[in-house]
């Protein structure tokens, strides 16, 4: 359990696309600071790490309240059903209420939907029922090739689409991580800024 928030970590919670100058600041006051580089790395990396865990936990309760609402919704339904047929063997169609206006049974309703089963293939695509699209995982294999592109270079243009992923840096956790949250915590005394 993380008892102490570090400022670095509160500055990295807090960040937006329009706002990264102040943290590029704090960086380098990290960076310049009488600090050992491992002390540096350390504290980055404890930072990184602790949002990515904040990340994580709150990944498995939105997972866990899914869970719990499919699970309320399904009872509901139930609840609904059940209630309206218990009102039915009484013969009650309407209950009036004092704090709600009253509990009313919808009836029973059924949607027909036709389901298609195609016996013959052939015979349904012989009557004129076809479509056709280009297949074009077979057009980006041939034009991998020059035979390929030459073929069919008058029926197709090719535009290239660059996306250019900006510089991160990597986390690279140590296996044995039992005694690192006590050696971070003796570690990572940091100066705060007033």
């Amino acid at each position: 359990m993380q008892m102490k928030k570090y400022r670095l970590q509160t500055e990295m919670e807090n960040l937006k696309v329009d706002n990264q100058e102040w943290f590029k600041d704090y960086l380098r006051s990290v960076l310049e600071s009488d600090k050992s580089y491992f002390e540096k790395a350390d504290y980055i990396a404890y930072s990184i790490n602790q949002v990515q865990n904040k990340i994580d936990y709150i990944s498995n309760e939105i997972k866990e309240l899914q869970t719990i609402k499919k699970n309320l919704t399904n009872a509901k339904e139930i609840a609904l059903e059940t209630t309206a047929t218990v009102l039915a063997e009484y013969g009650i169609d309407k209950l009036e209420g004092a704090t709600i206006s009253s509990i009313t049974i919808t009836p029973e309703s059924s949607k027909s939907k036709d389901i298609v089963t195609i016996k013959d293939d052939n015979a349904v695509m012989g009557l004129g029922f076809v479509s056709f699209s280009v297949d074009m995982e077979a057009v980006e294999k041939a034009i991998a090739s020059k035979e390929g592109i030459d073929e069919l270079k008058e029926f197709i243009e090719v535009n290239t689409l660059t996306v250019t992923t900006p510089a991160k840096i990597k986390i690279n956790n140590k296996r044995s991580s039992a005694n690192s949250e006590i050696t971070v915590d003796e570690i990572l005394v940091t100066k705060e800024a007033a």
